[in-house]
């Protein structure tokens, strides 16, 4: 009798280790890039690495990294609450390193820049390497994109360039272009911040609707899209103008204007709202 209670008792905790979820910190050498680059990714409840899953990219903000979603952001808690109760369907997060606390001496974006081909390095090395090994994505219809400010832009721009790559993308308190200089960094032509601002402005998701071609616009209209910025947020303007453009060019697009400012206060609860968005817009 005593064995069997033993017996039963070893599998309740394995079962119980079995069903949580877990962020787990990766790595992957870059050959683009020349050097190692970490990413955490969040595994939920019951994942089996046998099963296919769908995937969501989230990506991080100027003056920070692949760790600030997990720690800062608390996404595993937003995430497992919406899983829990079915709001959200089981999905593998992947939040990739595209930059350093270190704005000055490290070089920070998502764009292709003298010595850091990062687009490339995450769409032609990133990406089908994390998605083969935690078997995830593997098509349009299972995968999703979505950041805050720099990675809010960066997530929205990624979706414009490889829309056949995304079955939806949202913003949140997207920095999407610098033409006025909405986010000022060194004044010092050449140094690392100033090279991150110019890639903004060369990567303008406004102009990218401006200069959009009926082809180009029909392909943007198969993916979904969702804006989301404080009415407090000094890039507000943006996600209107972009709202706004996307609207007279015919492709539709939802925009939210909350309460709040460029803070982690406003994009912890706008997980609340960009993860069940992501999973609605999962193919079945």
């Amino acid at each position: 009798m005593k064995r069997i209670v033993i017996f039963l008792c070893l599998m309740v905790a394995g079962t119980a280790a079995w069903a949580q979820s877990k962020i787990v910190t990766d790595s992957i050498q870059s050959a683009k890039l020349g050097c190692e680059q970490k990413f955490n990714v969040y595994l939920p409840s019951g994942y089996n690495a046998e099963k296919s899953y769908p995937v969501i990219y989230l990506l991080h903000g100027l003056y920070g990294d692949y760790s600030n979603w997990a720690g800062t952001g608390r996404m595993k808690d937003v995430a497992d609450e919406l899983i829990a109760c079915g709001e959200m369907v089981p999905a593998v997060i992947i939040m990739p390193n595209a930059g350093d606390n270190d704005v000055h001496n490290y070089q920070n974006g998502y764009f292709n820049v003298k010595d850091w081909p990062y687009e490339d390095f995450f769409f032609e090395e990133f990406l089908p390497t994390a998605e083969q090994k935690y078997n995830c994505g593997g098509c349009k219809g299972k995968r999703a994109i979505m950041g805050l400010s720099m990675g809010g832009g960066g997530s929205i721009v990624y979706a414009q360039r490889h829309p056949d790559l995304f079955s939806s993308a949202y913003g949140m308190s997207a920095w999407l272009d610098n033409k006025h200089r909405e986010v000022r960094g060194s004044n010092k032509s050449g140094s690392k911040l100033s090279i991150t601002d110019e890639s903004v402005r060369e990567h303008s998701a406004l102009d990218f609707i401006d200069n959009a071609d009926d082809a180009t616009k029909a392909q943007l209209k198969t993916v979904k899209w969702f804006l989301d910025c404080g009415d407090d947020d000094s890039l507000m303007l943006l996600s209107v103008q972009l709202h706004l453009k996307m609207n007279e060019a015919g492709i539709k697009n939802e925009l939210r204007v909350r309460n709040g400012g460029h803070t982690w206060e406003y994009w912890h609860t706008a997980l609340r709202l960009s993860f069940p968005f992501a999973s609605r817009n999962f193919c079945k």
